[in-house]
Protein backbone atom coordinates (compact mmCIF):
# COMPACT_ATOMS: atom_id res chain seq x y z
CA UNK A 1 0.00 0.00 0.00
CA UNK A 2 1.27 3.27 -1.19
CA UNK A 3 1.62 5.96 2.24
CA UNK A 4 -0.60 8.72 2.64
CA UNK A 5 1.15 12.05 1.33
CA UNK A 6 2.83 13.69 4.10
CA UNK A 7 1.38 16.67 5.25
CA UNK A 8 4.54 18.69 4.33
CA UNK A 9 3.64 17.66 0.70
CA UNK A 10 0.24 19.42 0.72
CA UNK A 11 -0.87 23.17 0.01
CA UNK A 12 -2.43 24.66 2.86
CA UNK A 13 -5.15 26.00 0.78
CA UNK A 14 -6.07 23.37 -1.35
CA UNK A 15 -4.83 20.34 0.78
CA UNK A 16 -3.86 18.48 -3.06
CA UNK A 17 -0.40 17.69 -3.44
CA UNK A 18 1.80 20.27 -4.03
CA UNK A 19 2.81 20.69 -7.69
CA UNK A 20 4.68 24.19 -8.47
CA UNK A 21 5.77 25.21 -4.57
CA UNK A 22 6.52 28.63 -3.70
CA UNK A 23 6.94 30.45 -0.18
CA UNK A 24 6.11 33.78 0.61
CA UNK A 25 7.84 35.91 3.02
CA UNK A 26 6.14 34.92 5.82
CA UNK A 27 8.04 31.62 5.45
CA UNK A 28 4.77 29.60 4.19
CA UNK A 29 4.51 27.55 1.25
CA UNK A 30 1.89 27.48 -1.18
CA UNK A 31 0.58 25.80 -4.27
CA UNK A 32 1.46 28.38 -7.06
CA UNK A 33 -1.83 28.71 -8.60
CA UNK A 34 -3.40 28.69 -5.29
CA UNK A 35 -1.33 31.41 -3.41
CA UNK A 36 -1.78 33.47 -6.49
CA UNK A 37 -5.99 33.07 -7.15
CA UNK A 38 -5.96 34.10 -3.41
CA UNK A 39 -3.74 37.43 -3.48
CA UNK A 40 -6.04 38.19 -6.93
CA UNK A 41 -8.98 38.07 -5.34
CA UNK A 42 -7.97 40.89 -3.09
CA UNK A 43 -6.62 39.26 -0.03
CA UNK A 44 -3.44 40.66 1.62
CA UNK A 45 -2.67 38.29 3.89
CA UNK A 46 -1.04 35.13 4.40
CA UNK A 47 -4.23 32.80 4.96
CA UNK A 48 -2.12 30.36 7.45
CA UNK A 49 -0.60 32.90 9.72
CA UNK A 50 -2.95 36.43 8.75
CA UNK A 51 0.37 38.01 8.53
CA UNK A 52 -0.07 41.40 6.23
CA UNK A 53 1.97 40.52 3.17
CA UNK A 54 5.09 43.33 2.97
CA UNK A 55 6.16 41.78 0.02
CA UNK A 56 4.05 40.06 -2.28
CA UNK A 57 6.90 38.26 -4.29
CA UNK A 58 6.55 34.57 -4.56
CA UNK A 59 10.47 32.11 -4.59
CA UNK A 60 9.73 28.83 -5.65
CA UNK A 61 10.33 26.16 -3.66
CA UNK A 62 12.90 23.95 -5.09
CA UNK A 63 14.13 22.18 -2.14
CA UNK A 64 10.35 20.58 -1.26
CA UNK A 65 9.82 19.92 -5.70
CA UNK A 66 12.78 17.98 -5.21
CA UNK A 67 11.41 16.06 -1.99
CA UNK A 68 7.99 15.42 -3.90
CA UNK A 69 9.54 14.49 -6.96
CA UNK A 70 11.83 11.84 -5.28
CA UNK A 71 8.73 10.63 -2.98
CA UNK A 72 6.85 10.29 -5.84
CA UNK A 73 9.51 8.26 -7.55
CA UNK A 74 9.33 6.09 -4.16
CA UNK A 75 5.89 5.86 -4.05
CA UNK A 76 5.70 4.62 -7.70
CA UNK A 77 7.30 1.40 -6.40
CA UNK A 78 5.25 -1.09 -6.46
CA UNK A 79 4.60 -3.03 -3.02
CA UNK A 80 6.06 -6.88 -3.80
CA UNK A 81 3.99 -8.12 -1.08
CA UNK A 82 6.59 -8.19 1.55
CA UNK A 83 4.55 -6.83 4.70
CA UNK A 84 5.95 -3.59 7.09
CA UNK A 85 5.22 -6.33 10.01
CA UNK A 86 7.92 -8.44 9.08
CA UNK A 87 10.28 -5.99 10.22
CA UNK A 88 8.75 -4.39 13.37
CA UNK A 89 10.31 -6.79 15.50
CA UNK A 90 14.13 -5.84 14.90
CA UNK A 91 12.75 -2.22 14.60
CA UNK A 92 11.69 -1.95 18.06
CA UNK A 93 14.91 -3.75 19.18
CA UNK A 94 16.87 -0.91 17.09
CA UNK A 95 15.21 1.41 19.21
CA UNK A 96 15.60 -0.06 22.13
CA UNK A 97 19.45 0.02 21.90
CA UNK A 98 19.73 3.55 20.35
CA UNK A 99 17.81 5.06 23.32
CA UNK A 100 18.89 2.51 26.27
CA UNK A 101 22.81 4.17 25.85
CA UNK A 102 24.15 1.35 27.23
CA UNK A 103 25.73 -0.13 24.26
CA UNK A 104 29.02 -0.50 23.16
CA UNK A 105 30.01 1.86 20.18
CA UNK A 106 30.53 -0.90 17.98
CA UNK A 107 26.59 -2.25 18.32
CA UNK A 108 25.27 1.11 18.08
CA UNK A 109 26.87 1.65 14.55
CA UNK A 110 26.22 -1.65 13.24
CA UNK A 111 22.21 -0.76 14.16
CA UNK A 112 22.64 2.67 12.97
CA UNK A 113 23.57 1.45 9.77
CA UNK A 114 21.13 -1.36 9.26
CA UNK A 115 17.68 1.56 10.14
CA UNK A 116 19.86 3.31 7.26
CA UNK A 117 19.25 0.17 5.10
CA UNK A 118 15.70 0.76 6.37
CA UNK A 119 15.38 4.13 5.32
CA UNK A 120 16.37 3.97 2.15
CA UNK A 121 13.03 1.66 1.19
CA UNK A 122 10.64 4.46 2.29
CA UNK A 123 7.90 4.80 1.60
CA UNK A 124 7.37 1.57 -0.04
CA UNK A 125 8.24 -0.64 2.92
CA UNK A 126 9.15 0.40 6.64
CA UNK A 127 6.96 3.37 7.36
CA UNK A 128 6.95 2.25 11.18
CA UNK A 129 9.95 3.93 11.34
CA UNK A 130 8.26 6.92 11.17
CA UNK A 131 5.21 5.70 13.31
CA UNK A 132 7.91 4.85 16.08
CA UNK A 133 9.58 8.08 15.94
CA UNK A 134 12.77 7.74 14.77
CA UNK A 135 13.40 11.05 13.10
CA UNK A 136 13.04 12.30 16.32
CA UNK A 137 15.37 9.97 18.42
CA UNK A 138 17.57 10.29 16.02
CA UNK A 139 17.76 13.97 16.82
CA UNK A 140 18.44 13.38 20.08
CA UNK A 141 21.15 11.44 19.18
CA UNK A 142 22.63 14.63 17.40
CA UNK A 143 22.30 17.28 19.30
CA UNK A 144 22.90 16.37 22.86
CA UNK A 145 22.97 19.00 25.70
CA UNK A 146 26.75 19.55 24.88
CA UNK A 147 28.15 22.02 22.61
CA UNK A 148 30.83 20.11 21.80
CA UNK A 149 32.10 16.73 20.33
CA UNK A 150 34.61 15.01 22.80
CA UNK A 151 35.78 12.00 20.51
CA UNK A 152 36.45 11.05 16.99
CA UNK A 153 33.49 8.21 18.16
CA UNK A 154 31.19 11.12 18.64
CA UNK A 155 31.44 12.13 15.57
CA UNK A 156 30.74 8.92 13.63
CA UNK A 157 27.78 8.60 15.68
CA UNK A 158 25.97 11.87 15.16
CA UNK A 159 26.97 11.53 11.03
CA UNK A 160 25.64 7.70 11.16
CA UNK A 161 22.43 9.50 13.04
CA UNK A 162 22.18 12.16 10.56
CA UNK A 163 22.45 10.56 7.31
CA UNK A 164 19.05 8.47 8.83
CA UNK A 165 17.17 11.31 9.59
CA UNK A 166 17.93 12.83 6.40
CA UNK A 167 16.49 9.91 4.50
CA UNK A 168 13.08 10.12 7.52
CA UNK A 169 13.16 13.62 7.18
CA UNK A 170 10.27 14.24 4.16
CA UNK A 171 8.06 11.36 5.95
CA UNK A 172 8.70 12.69 9.25
CA UNK A 173 6.72 15.58 11.61
CA UNK A 174 9.59 18.35 10.43
CA UNK A 175 8.22 19.91 14.18
CA UNK A 176 10.70 17.97 15.89
CA UNK A 177 14.02 20.00 15.13
CA UNK A 178 12.40 22.82 17.56
CA UNK A 179 14.01 21.18 19.88
CA UNK A 180 17.04 23.29 18.41
CA UNK A 181 15.64 26.27 19.86
CA UNK A 182 17.13 25.47 23.16
CA UNK A 183 20.34 27.08 23.59
CA UNK A 184 22.90 24.03 24.13
CA UNK A 185 21.58 22.30 20.98
CA UNK A 186 21.97 25.67 18.88
CA UNK A 187 25.13 26.22 20.29
CA UNK A 188 26.09 21.94 19.60
CA UNK A 189 24.71 23.47 15.59
CA UNK A 190 26.62 25.68 15.06
CA UNK A 191 30.05 23.62 16.67
CA UNK A 192 28.82 20.94 14.29
CA UNK A 193 28.65 22.78 11.37
CA UNK A 194 32.48 23.93 12.04
CA UNK A 195 33.94 21.43 13.50
CA UNK A 196 31.83 18.35 11.70
CA UNK A 197 32.90 16.41 8.93
CA UNK A 198 32.57 17.07 5.34
CA UNK A 199 29.11 14.16 5.66
CA UNK A 200 27.63 16.24 8.49
CA UNK A 201 28.31 20.11 7.55
CA UNK A 202 26.28 18.41 4.08
CA UNK A 203 23.20 17.09 6.25
CA UNK A 204 23.09 19.84 8.19
CA UNK A 205 22.19 22.07 5.50
CA UNK A 206 19.96 19.98 4.39
CA UNK A 207 18.11 20.33 7.96
CA UNK A 208 18.29 24.13 7.66
CA UNK A 209 16.67 23.93 4.13
CA UNK A 210 13.64 22.21 6.05
CA UNK A 211 13.65 24.48 8.80
CA UNK A 212 13.51 27.73 6.62
CA UNK A 213 10.61 26.34 4.49
CA UNK A 214 8.24 24.96 6.98
CA UNK A 215 5.59 26.85 8.52
CA UNK A 216 5.76 25.29 12.24
CA UNK A 217 9.66 25.82 12.63
CA UNK A 218 9.39 29.67 11.70
CA UNK A 219 10.65 30.65 15.66
CA UNK A 220 13.64 28.84 14.95
CA UNK A 221 14.09 29.88 11.87
CA UNK A 222 13.98 33.46 13.32
CA UNK A 223 17.00 32.36 15.78
CA UNK A 224 18.82 30.99 12.51
CA UNK A 225 18.53 34.39 11.04
CA UNK A 226 18.95 36.07 14.65
CA UNK A 227 22.51 34.02 14.71
CA UNK A 228 25.64 35.70 12.30
CA UNK A 229 27.44 33.02 13.14
CA UNK A 230 25.39 30.86 11.34
CA UNK A 231 25.46 32.50 8.13
CA UNK A 232 29.09 32.83 8.62
CA UNK A 233 29.32 29.09 8.80
CA UNK A 234 27.87 27.95 5.87
CA UNK A 235 28.69 30.60 2.74
CA UNK A 236 31.82 29.26 2.80
CA UNK A 237 30.81 25.96 1.87
CA UNK A 238 29.93 27.29 -1.65
CA UNK A 239 33.53 26.77 -2.65
CA UNK A 240 34.71 23.45 -4.69
CA UNK A 241 37.43 22.48 -1.62
CA UNK A 242 34.59 22.03 0.84
CA UNK A 243 33.34 19.06 -0.52
CA UNK A 244 30.10 20.63 0.45
CA UNK A 245 29.21 23.04 -2.14
CA UNK A 246 26.29 21.78 -3.22
CA UNK A 247 24.17 21.52 0.11
CA UNK A 248 25.66 24.87 0.77
CA UNK A 249 24.42 26.61 -1.77
CA UNK A 250 20.76 25.47 -1.33
CA UNK A 251 21.05 26.09 2.35
CA UNK A 252 22.48 29.60 1.68
CA UNK A 253 19.41 30.17 -1.06
CA UNK A 254 16.78 28.75 1.01
CA UNK A 255 18.57 31.70 4.10
CA UNK A 256 18.16 34.04 0.76
CA UNK A 257 14.22 33.59 0.47
CA UNK A 258 14.13 35.79 3.71
CA UNK A 259 14.63 39.30 3.15
CA UNK A 260 16.20 39.54 7.13
CA UNK A 261 19.08 37.29 5.72
CA UNK A 262 20.50 39.09 2.63
CA UNK A 263 23.00 41.63 4.25
CA UNK A 264 24.40 38.99 6.16
CA UNK A 265 24.84 36.52 3.35
CA UNK A 266 26.50 39.39 0.89
CA UNK A 267 28.57 40.31 3.91
CA UNK A 268 30.28 36.60 3.88
CA UNK A 269 31.56 37.11 0.31
CA UNK A 270 28.55 34.57 -1.39
CA UNK A 271 27.46 36.82 -4.51
CA UNK A 272 31.03 36.49 -5.51
CA UNK A 273 31.30 32.72 -4.93
CA UNK A 274 28.04 32.25 -6.53
CA UNK A 275 29.01 33.93 -9.53
CA UNK A 276 31.88 31.66 -9.84
CA UNK A 277 30.08 28.81 -9.43
CA UNK A 278 27.60 30.35 -12.41
CA UNK A 279 30.46 30.89 -14.47
CA UNK A 280 31.41 27.27 -14.88
CA UNK A 281 28.22 26.19 -15.04
CA UNK A 282 29.24 24.13 -18.90
CA UNK A 283 31.86 22.44 -16.97
CA UNK A 284 31.33 19.19 -14.91
CA UNK A 285 28.12 18.31 -13.09
CA UNK A 286 26.64 22.08 -12.24
CA UNK A 287 24.09 22.70 -14.47
CA UNK A 288 21.04 21.50 -11.92
CA UNK A 289 21.95 23.69 -9.51
CA UNK A 290 22.24 26.52 -11.59
CA UNK A 291 18.94 27.67 -11.48
CA UNK A 292 18.99 27.71 -7.78
CA UNK A 293 21.64 29.66 -7.56
CA UNK A 294 20.28 32.23 -10.18
CA UNK A 295 17.63 33.02 -7.97
CA UNK A 296 19.98 33.11 -5.02
CA UNK A 297 21.02 36.32 -7.14
CA UNK A 298 18.17 37.46 -8.13
CA UNK A 299 17.30 37.64 -4.18
CA UNK A 300 20.27 39.68 -3.04
CA UNK A 301 20.33 42.04 -5.74
CA UNK A 302 17.74 43.62 -3.10
CA UNK A 303 20.87 44.27 -1.08
CA UNK A 304 22.56 47.69 -1.46
CA UNK A 305 25.95 47.04 -3.82
CA UNK A 306 25.44 44.17 -5.38
CA UNK A 307 24.52 45.30 -8.67
CA UNK A 308 28.24 46.59 -8.62
CA UNK A 309 29.52 43.45 -7.56
CA UNK A 310 28.11 41.94 -10.30
CA UNK A 311 28.64 44.40 -12.69
CA UNK A 312 32.72 44.76 -11.77
CA UNK A 313 33.03 40.60 -11.74
CA UNK A 314 35.20 39.68 -14.46
CA UNK A 315 32.53 37.04 -15.42
CA UNK A 316 29.15 38.42 -13.61
CA UNK A 317 26.98 39.77 -16.37
CA UNK A 318 28.51 37.03 -18.79
CA UNK A 319 27.33 34.36 -16.34
CA UNK A 320 23.85 35.62 -15.73
CA UNK A 321 23.34 36.12 -19.99
CA UNK A 322 23.95 32.66 -20.27
CA UNK A 323 21.28 31.61 -17.97
CA UNK A 324 18.39 33.78 -20.19
CA UNK A 325 18.50 30.56 -22.71
CA UNK A 326 19.37 27.14 -21.80
CA UNK A 327 19.01 24.19 -24.49
CA UNK A 328 18.36 21.88 -21.87
CA UNK A 329 15.36 24.00 -20.14
CA UNK A 330 14.11 27.22 -19.28
CA UNK A 331 14.67 27.15 -15.09
CA UNK A 332 16.46 29.92 -14.28
CA UNK A 333 15.53 31.94 -17.15
CA UNK A 334 12.85 34.39 -15.10
CA UNK A 335 15.73 35.12 -12.26
CA UNK A 336 18.15 35.94 -14.86
CA UNK A 337 16.12 38.33 -16.91
CA UNK A 338 15.17 39.90 -13.37
CA UNK A 339 18.77 40.42 -13.03
CA UNK A 340 19.21 41.83 -15.78
CA UNK A 341 16.55 44.30 -16.04
CA UNK A 342 17.63 45.24 -12.31
CA UNK A 343 21.52 45.00 -13.03
CA UNK A 344 20.88 47.26 -16.76
CA UNK A 345 17.83 49.49 -14.77
CA UNK A 346 20.39 52.91 -14.79
CA UNK A 347 22.91 52.55 -16.58
CA UNK A 348 24.48 52.01 -20.09
CA UNK A 349 27.92 50.07 -18.96
CA UNK A 350 25.90 46.97 -17.97
CA UNK A 351 23.34 47.22 -21.27
CA UNK A 352 26.77 47.08 -23.14
CA UNK A 353 28.60 44.17 -21.23
CA UNK A 354 25.46 42.77 -21.64
CA UNK A 355 25.25 43.06 -25.08
CA UNK A 356 28.94 42.03 -25.95
CA UNK A 357 28.05 38.94 -24.13
CA UNK A 358 25.37 37.90 -26.20
CA UNK A 359 22.54 38.99 -24.92
CA UNK A 360 19.93 39.44 -27.94
CA UNK A 361 21.18 36.41 -29.67
CA UNK A 362 20.21 34.83 -25.86
CA UNK A 363 16.48 37.01 -26.25
CA UNK A 364 15.83 36.17 -29.27
CA UNK A 365 16.21 32.05 -28.74
CA UNK A 366 14.02 32.53 -26.27
CA UNK A 367 11.48 34.09 -27.05
CA UNK A 368 11.00 31.59 -30.20
CA UNK A 369 10.88 28.57 -27.39
CA UNK A 370 8.40 27.48 -25.30
CA UNK A 371 9.09 29.37 -22.45
CA UNK A 372 6.21 30.62 -19.86
CA UNK A 373 4.42 33.92 -20.56
CA UNK A 374 6.06 35.55 -17.76
CA UNK A 375 9.38 34.96 -19.43
CA UNK A 376 8.87 36.30 -23.11
CA UNK A 377 7.21 39.38 -20.92
CA UNK A 378 10.55 39.98 -19.31
CA UNK A 379 12.75 39.25 -22.30
CA UNK A 380 10.15 41.81 -24.44
CA UNK A 381 10.96 44.56 -21.61
CA UNK A 382 14.70 44.21 -21.25
CA UNK A 383 15.07 44.18 -25.29
CA UNK A 384 13.44 47.61 -24.63
CA UNK A 385 15.65 48.76 -22.04
CA UNK A 386 18.69 47.70 -24.33
CA UNK A 387 17.12 49.94 -27.46
CA UNK A 388 17.17 52.78 -24.63
CA UNK A 389 20.80 52.77 -24.90
CA UNK A 390 20.65 52.66 -28.66
CA UNK A 391 18.07 55.99 -29.01
CA UNK A 392 20.85 57.75 -26.09
CA UNK A 393 24.06 56.60 -28.23
CA UNK A 394 22.36 58.01 -31.38
CA UNK A 395 21.39 61.63 -29.58
CA UNK A 396 25.13 61.86 -28.60
CA UNK A 397 26.65 60.82 -32.26
CA UNK A 398 23.72 62.76 -34.30
CA UNK A 399 22.56 65.68 -31.68
CA UNK A 400 19.24 66.67 -32.56
CA UNK A 401 19.58 70.57 -33.85
CA UNK A 402 16.57 72.97 -32.30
Amino acid sequence: MAMDVPPLFRCPISLELLRDPVTLCTGQTYERSCIEKWIAAGNTTCPVTMQELQDLSMVPNHALRRLIDEWLRCNAVEDLGESNECNIAAIVEFKQILESGTSVFEDTIKVLEKVRSLCLELPAKNTVLVDMGFFQHLLGLVFRDSDTVSSQEDFILIEKSLDSALLLLPFSDVASLNALKQECKFKRLLFLLEQGTISIKRTLCHLVEAIVFHSETQELCQMLSDSPLLIHKIVPMIHEESGAIEAGILAVSALSSLQRNRQAIVDQGAVEKLIDYLSKVGTGNRSHLAPVVMETIENLLTVSGVKEMIIDHKSGIRSIVNMVFRVSDHQGSESALNSLLIICSESNIPRQKAVVNGILTQLLLLLQSQCSGRAKIKAKMLLKLLRLMWNEEALVLHPINT
